[in-house]
C-alpha cells in the first residue's frame, strides 16, 4: 500500500524530546500512515531510543534512517527520500502532533486532495502552562485556488514554518536538488515560499493540530552576525525564485511587505550584540535587504494595511539612521538581556538537561 501521508522527523540530541514526539505519531497511525524519523548522527541516546520505539512497533509503516551529522536541512532531503507518500508532513523532533491531528489531515484529503495543507497550532510552554497560546493562520475557508492568490496569502501570514504546511511529495520535487538548501540554519526560510509558489490549491484546517515546544533556554540564545546574515541569505534564495518564475506584482509586494517585517525584526534584534559587531551587523543587513526588494518604499506604504504602519514608521528610522531609534533600541534590548539572564539563573534549567 502506497502511504497517503509521510510523517518525516529530523532528529539529532534530542532523548528529553524524541519519545514523546514520535509517540504523539504513534499514537494516531493507521495502515495509510508512514513515519520516517532521520537521525541525524546524534551523540547522546536519541538514537538507541528510536530503535527502541521502532522495534516495539509491529507494522512496517515505521522507517528509521540515519546518516551522519549533516545538519536539519540534509536530513530533511533524506527524509523526502525516503518518503513514499502522496503527503509529506515534517515534525520537529522536541514537538507533538496533537489527538486527532492525522484524523483531521485525512479529512482533508479525502474531500479535496489539494497541493498544501495548511493548519493551526499552539506555542507551548510546557514549564509556563500560562504562556501557552494558539496561532492562527489566515486563509478563507474552503479551497484556495491560484498560485498568486496562495502565495499573497502566505507571504501576509508570515508564518515560515515548513511544518505547518503539509504537501503534495511532488511538488517538493518540482524543487532543483537539494531541496532544502544545506546550511546551519532557515531551510525553512529558503525552502518554503518556493514551494509555496508551485501550488494550485490550498486548504487550511482551522485547528490546533501541533505543539509548538518553547524552550526556557530559546530567550537565551543570543543573535550573530552570521545569523542575521543567515536569514537574509535564506530569504535571496526565496527571492531569485520568484523573480525566475515571473510572479505577478501583487506577489511581488506582498514579498516586499513581508521581508520588511523580518528585517525590522532582525534589526531590532540585533541590539543586544556588542556594539562594535551589532553596528556592522546592522550596516551588512541593510546592504542586503535592499538587494532583496522588488520595489520600493513607496510600494511598500501603497500596500501597507493597519497592521504594518508602525513597522513602516520603524523601517523609515533604521534606513535613516535615527539617533532616537537607535538610542532606544539599544536601551531596551540590553534590559531585556540582563531580565533574561537573570531569570534563567533563577530558574536553574541547566539541570533540565537543555545547556
Amino acid at each position: 500500500m502506497t502511504p497517503t501521508i509521510s510523517i518525516v522527523i529530523p532528529a539529532y540530541n534530542v532523548q528529553h524530546f524524541i519519545v514523546q514526539c514520535v509517540r504523539s505519531v504513534l499514537m494516531q497511525m493507521q495502515d495509510h500512515h508512514e513515519l520516517v524519523v532521520v537521525d541525524d548522527g546524534s551523540s547522546d541516546a536519541t538514537l538507541t531510543l528510536l530503535t527502541e520505539l521502532q522495534a516495539s512497533w509491529d507494522r512496517p509503516n515505521f522507517c528509521l534512517r540515519t546518516q551522519s551529522n549533516q545538519g536539519v536541512a540534509s536530513a530533511r532531503n533524506h527524509g523526502i527520500a525516503a518518503a513514499r507518500g502522496e503527503y509529506i508532513a515534517f515534525l520537529d523532533s522536541d514537538d507533538v502532533l496533537r489527538d486527532g491531528a492525522l484524523a483531521h489531515i485525512d479529512h482533508a484529503i479525502a474531500e479535496h486532495r489539494p497541493d498544501v495543507i495548511a493548519f493551526d497550532f499552539r506555542m507551548w510552554h510546557p514549564n509556563a502552562v500560562e504562556k501557552n497560546h494558539g496561532m492562527a493562520l489566515d486563509y478563507p475557508a474552503g479551497v484556495l485556488r491560484g498560485a498568486e492568490a496562495i502565495l499573497v496569502r502566505f507571504m501576509a501570514n508570515r508564518h515560515m514554518y515548513v511544518w505547518a504546511h503539509i504537501m503534495r511529495r511532488a511538488k517538493y520535487a518540482e524543487l532543483p536538488a537539494p531541496i532544502f538548501p544545506p546550511g546551519p540554519v532557515f531551510e525553512d526560510v529558503a525552502t518554503l515560499p518556493r514551494v509555496m509558489s508551485l501550488c494550485a490549491s490550498l486548504v487550511h484546517i482551522p485547528l490546533q493540530l501541533i505543539d509548538y515546544r518553547q524552550h526556557p533556554t530559546s530567550i537565551s540564545q543570543s543573535i550573530s552576525e552570521q545569523w542575521c546574515t543567515d536569514f537574509l541569505a535564506a530569504l535571496s534564495v526565496a527571492r531569485r525564485h520568484l523573480e525566475q518564475r515571473a510572479v505577478g506584482t501583487l506577489a511581488q509586494a506582498h514579498f516586499d511587505l513581508m521581508i520588511a517585517h523580518f528585517y525590522v525584526s532582525l534589526v531590532k534584534s540585533s541590539y543586544q550584540l556588542p556594539h562594535a559587531i551589532g553596528r556592522r551587523t546592522r550596516a551588512r543587513s541593510k546592504a542586503l535587504f535592499l538587494t532583496l526588494l522588488f520595489g520600493d518604499r513607496a510600494g511598500l506604504a501603497a500596500m501597507a494595511g493597519a497592521g504594518d504602519r508602525a513597522m513602516l514608521a520603524d523601517l523609515t528610522k533604521v534606513l535613516s539612521g535615527d539617533l532616537l531609534f537607535h538610542v532606544k533600541q539599544l536601551a531596551s534590548r540590553q534590559y531585556k538581556r540582563w531580565r533574561t539572564t537573570r531569570k534563567l539563573r533563577r530558574v536553574g534549567v541547566d539541570h533540565l538537561g537543555f545547556v
